[in-house]
């Protein structure tokens, strides 16, 4: 799981259906990538880093349940 990933978005007050909506994709893919099951496109990262104003290494960093 992409625990900051969810956090930020979150803490931004967002679902998973704003963010993508925002990001142009499907609710589907966006829950893939914040579970750590998908990496997505790198435009995908500069988009949640601008989004959330938090680094994409941040973001991306992987945490074991």
């Amino acid at each position: 799981m992409r625990k900051n990933l969810k956090e930020a978005r979150q803490r931004a007050g967002m679902t998973q259906k704003d963010v993508a909506e925002y990001l142009g994709i499907t609710i589907r893919s966006y829950q893939r990538i914040e579970s750590g099951d998908r990496t997505g496109e790198i435009e995908t990262w500069d988009l949640l880093e601008d989004l959330f104003c938090i680094s994409q290494r941040r973001l991306r960093e992987l945490i074991s349940d």
